[in-house]
Formats: C-alpha cells, sequence, structure tokens
C-alpha cells in the first residue's frame, strides 16, 4: 500500500506543507494589492488584508511551532519536517513578501494615491503652518493621553502589549547620557492616520501616520532633555486560546480568562524600522527573551493592516462600482415567506442575493402569532447585530428562543460575550457552546403552528448571521420545511443544548460524529460508479483541504480515473498533478473581490447527482473539534442551479483563478484560444439571481446571459 493509499497523507513529496500553503494563499492576496486592474483603495485593501492575514499567521501557527520548539520537540513527525525546519521555511518565504509589501505601499500605491489627491505625507515634510497646527492638536488631544515609561538599572522593562505600535525614543541627559524610554502610540482611541487639514468634498487630502505625529513632538514629552533618534516597533504575541476541558467548570469564566491573557501571551516576533542600530535592536530582542531570527526589521510605517482606514474613505471613484443585490420575487418584502418556503426550496447567495430576507425571516418569526420557538447557532455576528435584535423582539412576543452562541469562536469571543449577556438579560435561553468543540455550524429553526399541527422551517446556510460580512463573503443560504431536515436540526439542537448523544442523522452530515464517513464513503461510491460507468466526477468548493484520510481518498479516486476538481480558496495540502497519483485532479483558487466562502460537494453518482452545502472545510480541526453540517441538496432545481449556475461557472474563471502546481506555487489560470478571461465575481453581479429556478420572473437583476461560459 502506498502512502496516498494509507490514509496516513501519504510521503512527503505528496503532502504539500500546510503553513506554507498559507503563505501561497497571503501571496496570492499580495498580488491583488499589486493589480493595477483593480481600483486604487481596493488595492488597499488588500493589502490591510495580506498584513491582518500575517498578524494572525504569527500569533496561532508560527506561535504553535515556537511553542513547540520550546517544549523541547524537535524532531520531525512521519512523513512532515520539524518544527525548526518549517520556522526556517516559513522564514525563507515570508522574507521577499514582506519586502514586497512594503515596496507596493511605498513605490506604487503612495504615488498613487498622491496622484489622486490624496496625500502621505512625513510631518517634516510639511510646511511651517501645518506643522503648527498639528502640533496644537497633539498637545491638545493627544499629548494628555501619552505615558512614557523608560526603561534602565531602576526601571524595568515595559510590558508590550500584543500588536501594539510603540516608539522606542532615545534621549540624551547632559548629566546621565543617553536614555531609552517606551512610548505606546495611542491606535484606537486616535486614527492611525490624521488628517492634516479636513478641507472639503473634492480637496485635496493629507494624512500623517500617527506614529510620525508622535515622534515628530517628542520633545514635548522630555522636557530638558534632547530627543536624539524615535524607531517605531511592534511585538507579536502568541494568542491562541487553551481552555482545559477539566478545569472550565464556567466556560463563559474560562474564555473571559483566556481573552484577558491573549495581549500577554509568549512574544512571536518584533517588527522594528529598518533605521534602529545593530546593537539597540538586540537590546530590545534580550529583553523580550526572543532570538534574533524573530526580528524583522521593515521600512516603515509598520502594521499596513490599519490601512484599512484609507481603503474605507468614501471616494467612489476609487472603489469597485456598487450594486444593488437581488431578492427573489417570493421573499420581497411583501410577500409571506413562510408561504413562499412552504411553496418550495429557496436558495439565497450572497452577497450576490440580499441578506434582508435572513433578517425578514427571524423578524416575521419574533413577531408571527403562529411561531412558538426559534432556536439558532450563532458563531459570529459582528458589533452591529440585527439577528440578536430580532431574537429579543421575539422573546418579547413571548417566544420560547434560544441562542447557541460560540464563546471561542477566535477574536470574536469578546464580542460574543457581550450578545450572549445582552440577549440573557433579554430572557433568551443561552448556550454557551461546548467545552471540547466549537460549534459552527449555521442553522436556524422555527417552529410554528399551523393548521393544528407543528411546521418546522429552516435556514441552513454556509456563512453566520452576519448582515455585514454578508456583503463581502460568497455564501449559500437555504430556506426550506422539509420533514427530514427539520427533524435531523431538532436532534441537533437537542444535542447541543442538553444531553443527547446523536450517533447518526436521516440526511444530514454532522461533525464530529457522521462528517468524515460520510464525504469518505461518498469517494468510495464514486471510485465504484466509475469503475462501473466510466464517468466518476468529483467537485469541491471550499477554503481549506488539509485533512489526510480526505486526501488520500481523493487520490485514491485520481487513481481510478475519477475526474476531480477542486476549488480551494486558501490552504490546500493535495498536491495535484502527480503522475500516477493525482494526475486526474486539478486545484485552483479565488481571491478577488467577495471572499469565497461557500463550501459545496458535488458528486455525479452515475447521474443520479449528489450535492452537499455547508460550514465544513475538509480539515481535521472541522471533522473532529468542531459541531459542522453539510445538508444535501434535494430539490433538483436548487441543484441544478447550485451545480450549473455556481459551482461550474467558477471553476472556469480565468480573470482571477489561480491553478495549484505540483511543486505548492500557484500559476495565473489563462484563457484558450485568444478568449475574453472569465471573471466569476463579476458575472455573478451581472447576472445576480441566475440561480433561482423563478429566474425570469425577477425583475431586480440583470438578464440571463444569452450564452453560459463554456463547461457551466
Amino acid at each position: 500500500m502506498t502512502g496516498a493509499e494509507s490514509g496516513e497523507g501519504g510521503p512527503a513529496d505528496l503532502a504539500i506543507n500546510r503553513e506554507l500553503s498559507w503563505i501561497e494563499f497571503d501571496r496570492r492576496v499580495l498580488d491583488e494589492a499589486l493589480d493595477p486592474r483593480h481600483p486604487l483603495l481596493e488595492r488597499i485593501k488588500f493589502l490591510s488584508i495580506f498584513a491582518s492575514n500575517l498578524d494572525e499567521f504569527f500569533m496561532i501557527r508560527v506561535a504553535g511551532l515556537r511553542r513547540q520548539l520550546a517544549e523541547g520537540i524537535v524532531e520531525a513527525p512521519p512523513g512532515g519536517a520539524s518544527p525548526g525546519e518549517q520556522l526556517a521555511a516559513i522564514r525563507a518565504a515570508l522574507d521577499p513578501l514582506l519586502r514586497t509589501a512594503q515596496q507596493c505601499w511605498a513605490d506604487d500605491l503612495c504615488p498613487r494615491l498622491d496622484a489622486a489627491g490624496i496625500g502621505i505625507r512625513r510631518v517634516a515634510e510639511l510646511g511651517p503652518e501645518a506643522r503648527a497646527r498639528l502640533r496644537a492638536l497633539f498637545e491638545a488631544e493627544i499629548f494628555p493621553a501619552l505615558t512614557p515609561l523608560a526603561f534602565d538599572t531602576s526601571h524595568p522593562f515595559p510590558f508590550i502589549s500584543n500588536l501594539s505600535l510603540n516608539l522606542a525614543v532615545e534621549v540624551r541627559d547632559a548629566d546621565c547620557g543617553d536614555r531609552f524610554a517606551r512610548l505606546k502610540v495611542p491606535v484606537g482611541p486616535y486614527p492611525r492616520l490624521v488628517e492634516v487639514t479636513a478641507g472639503t468634498p473634492g480637496d485635496r487630502r493629507e494624512f500623517v501616520f500617527l506614529e510620525d505625529l508622535c515622534a515628530a513632538n517628542a520633545d514635548l514629552l522630555f522636557p530638558g532633555l534632547a530627543v536624539v533618534a524615535v524607531y517605531p516597533f511592534r511585538v507579536t504575541r502568541n494568542a491562541d486560546l487553551e481552555i482545559e476541558e477539566d478545569e472550565a467548570d464556567d466556560l463563559l469564566a474560562a474564555v473571559e480568562e483566556s481573552v484577558g491573557l491573549r495581549r500577554t501571551g509568549a512574544p512571536v516576533r518584533i517588527e522594528v524600522d529598518e533605521s534602529i542600530p545593530g546593537p539597540r535592536c538586540e537590546f530590545m530582542a534580550r529583553q523580550l527573551g526572543i532570538a534574533t531570527d524573530q526580528v524583522d526589521r521593515q521600512r516603515s510605517p509598520l502594521g499596513l493592516a490599519d490601512l484599512m482606514q484609507l481603503a474605507s474613505l468614501p471616494l467612489p471613484g476609487l472603489r469597485d462600482p456598487p450594486f444593488s443585490p437581488a431578492v427573489p420575487p417570493a421573499l420581497g418584502p411583501e410577500q409571506d415567506l413562510f408561504a413562499a418556503i412552504r411553496g418550495g426550496d429557496v436558495l439565497l447567495y450572497h452577497p450576490y442575493d440580499s441578506f434582508a430576507p435572513v433578517l425578514s425571516f427571524l423578524q416575521n418569526a419574533a413577531r408571527d402569532p403562529d411561531v412558538l420557538a426559534i432556536k439558532i447557532a450563532l458563531y459570529r455576528v459582528g458589533q452591529n447585530a440585527p439577528v440578536v435584535d430580532a431574537l429579543m423582539e421575539a422573546r418579547e412576543n413571548g417566544k420560547q428562543v434560544t441562542a447557541l452562541i460560540e464563546l471561542k469562536a477566535r477574536f470574536d469571543e469578546e464580542n460574543n460575550i457581550g450578545w450572549a449577556r445582552a440577549l440573557e438579560r433579554a430572557g433568551v435561553h443561552v448556550v454557551y457552546g461546548l467545552v471540547h468543540v466549537k460549534v459552527h455550524a449555521k442553522v436556524c429553526l422555527v417552529v410554528r403552528r399551523e393548521q393544528g399541527r407543528l411546521v418546522r422551517y429552516l435556514h441552513l446556510g454556509t456563512g453566520n448571521y452576519n448582515a455585514t460580512t454578508a456583503r463581502v463573503y460568497t455564501d449559500l443560504g437555504l430556506f426550506t420545511c422539509r420533514p427530514e431536515l427539520g427533524a435531523d436540526v431538532t436532534d441537533l439542537f437537542n444535542y447541543l443544548t442538553g444531553y443527547a448523544r446523536i450517533e447518526s442523522y436521516r440526511s444530514l452530515l454532522v461533525a464530529p460524529v457522521t462528517l468524515r464517513a460520510g464525504i469518505l464513503d461518498r469517494i468510495e461510491r464514486e471510485i465504484d460508479r466509475h469503475r462501473a460507468s466510466g464517468d466518476g466526477r468529483i467537485v469541491f468548493k471550499m477554503n481549506a483541504l488539509v485533512d489526510r484520510e480526505c486526501i488520500a481518498a481523493l487520490y485514491r479516486a485520481s487513481q481510478a480515473g475519477v475526474r476531480v476538481d477542486l476549488q480551494v480558496r486558501g490552504i490546500c495540502c493535495l498536491r495535484p498533478g502527480v503522475p500516477g497519483v493525482s494526475d486526474q485532479i486539478t486545484v485552483s483558487s479565488i481571491v478577488g473581490r467577495f471572499l469565497e466562502h461557500a463550501r459545496i460537494y458535488y458528486f455525479r453518482n452515475g447521474g443520479n447527482e449528489e450535492v452537499l452545502v455547508g460550514s465544513a472545510d475538509l480539515m481535521p480541526r472541522n471533522l473532529d473539534r468542531r459541531v459542522e453540517v453539510l445538508f444535501p441538496l434535494l430539490d433538483p432545481a436548487v441543484r441544478d442551479a447550485v451545480v450549473h449556475q455556481i459551482l461550474l461557472v467558477h471553476l472556469r474563471d480565468t480573470a482571477q483563478a489561480r491553478l495549484l502546481q505540483p511543486d505548492g506555487t500557484y500559476a495565473r489560470a489563462e484563457p484558450e484560444n485568444g478568449a475574453a478571461p472569465l471573471d466569476t465575481q463579476a458575472w455573478m453581479v451581472e447576472h445576480r439571481g441566475a440561480w433561482w429556478p423563478s429566474r425570469a420572473a425577477c425583475t431586480d437583476a440583470a438578464p440571463a446571459p444569452r450564452t453560459r461560459p463554456e463547461g457551466a
């Protein structure tokens, strides 16, 4: 049996390293910042996302490898690389990306901003009047909030919180010589980019970075001393929460405590301005207890994630053109949503379709006198949460309302704790999730009395109940009242809120109990069908593919001759195109205007096509340590629309798609025979609603295309 067949992920040359695959994903995000085809502020948005992704990568993935080294784990796992080897490979892969990102900002985006009337200036470059105005602003609004902290023999090195932006200030005392102090730049209370003049619409606008403003006026903080030099720096710390099951008697308290510890985790890296002298840099590294290979010397500005402030400027001419999401006629504001769902399953594809019907579904349920109960699982709801408002209104109207809020949603813990407490105060039954697994499923159940019987209405989806992200994440949502699905979701909530032990479901695949086995069984079924009829086909669209057993099964399918097309936006550890192993497998990735977030699993199944949609990627964490749901599309019209108007169209993208190569790198997809490039996301915007069975009745969407893209 080969490694690929053993279920162990195969030998090293058949498994792409997860961390390096993630870096390739962030490289694709950076490529969008470099692409002059995008409007200027959209390019800045991609650069900000690249930097934000990188922060999380260090806080979680690199921190985990550093922890393994600290615990003495130096040996490589079977078929893999040791923690030290992975860290060295990460460094080699990231260094050129960091330089590219800095050059992109300084040498490309900044000049283009300047030409567009948005100047990013150093304080020293401004005229006397502007400098005086900024100094007055600094004295009046910023200076009182600053606290310089000395560090010398009588002052210990101050604590540097995670991701805070700081200035190392070198001052000269006539009596005592040179000294150092740390100044925390108050990003958050104050914007990272300070506008020099407010101006009026259409005027030129000029900004300076907050740290540069603080540095230019540092003399006010050290009267009687000479400010010799100022060096920006930034520390990234381990932010991965660990909650021990046997110690978490109160999950809410345990998560709150862990969140509080996040800012104090072990340092993972320090970013410093490239101008800092070597001895000063080494001193700071020693004080933080990190090695020299954990120091990144960069051109300022540090912390490029804050550039999202610029990307959010209200300048339509520098952004992607807006569009109005479509609404299926059956779900319009004047329609009876429950009657529409009784008439047949209804599919929404956000952001091309509006999220408003989802909110209306909950709001109508809250106000309908025949609705008895609402149950919902919430993972990330955002800061302004109309979904939560609807749940509280339902409780005020006497409904039985149960909300499972996953407190362990990474970097949303504090937000979710706040909503959990607000819902509890409103009388909602709140469940904080489960200690040993995260609840990542996207499900909502409404129980309604109709003609002497109870009917269960469902919304099942691939994305969060978050009205803000629904405008930028591509996600599928299904309204249905099919009894078999309703019974499964009822069982699922009984498991989540009580002590029910559910080992199987009628139609749903649910992790961690049936999902992996269900996917593996279907892959094997496709292999068997292909051997019988020669028409085996598997198409998956997801965010990540890491699970060894699933990868090994897909290798077996390829070896049997099954055609396998995978679209994996992010991490993909499967290596396509290896002769005799994966030569029937293609892997593509789309990074574009919208975040590709939907998970779709298609099996041709000898012509009896099966499509599963839901919240789960094929990763060990999703399959083993999360509650996830995949649901079947049982309505033939809905299933056909998802396959032909969404899934297969995405496979034909030749504008944004990259193709994974056998060596783990990506190459741009190219149109064949001189054809015009197909931008799938632009196609979806233009033809939004094309996936509705009642498409012809829609007046809000563009006309259906005369011809479909090839292969669709």
